[in-house]
């Protein structure tokens, strides 16, 4: 596979607990730095939340409700001009189970 010179790699990173999302965006900068490809980011997206509101007792009481809501955090990590080592060593990556990755070539 050969890359062309203007060739990205985006990697969008997406999770509900933002602490794994901030480490496992620093594995993925580690990994590219040692390479030695320039790099972009991470860079936060807004937060999305996401707000539901729940019966306490739905047979009684209409005025008794309780809110939860769940936030989800993005980061995207963009890589210029990247190396087939770069790519190489990206794909053997462990990331944790919280986290959703989606990469664009």
């Amino acid at each position: 596979m050969t890359l062309t010179q203007k060739s990205k790699i985006r990697i969008k990173l997406k999770s509900y607990n933002h602490h794994l999302l901030t480490q496992s965006c620093n594995t993925i900068i580690d990994t590219a730095t040692r390479t030695n490809v320039s790099l972009i980011g991470p860079i936060p997206l807004p937060t999305k939340r996401r707000i539901y509101c729940v019966l306490r007792s739905p047979h009684v009481d209409k005025d008794s409700r309780e809110h939860f809501e769940i936030r989800s955090h993005a980061r995207i990590i963009d890589i210029h001009e990247p190396s087939s080592q770069t790519i190489d060593s990206l794909m053997k990556l462990n990331i944790p189970a919280g986290v959703d990755i989606e990469v664009k070539i």
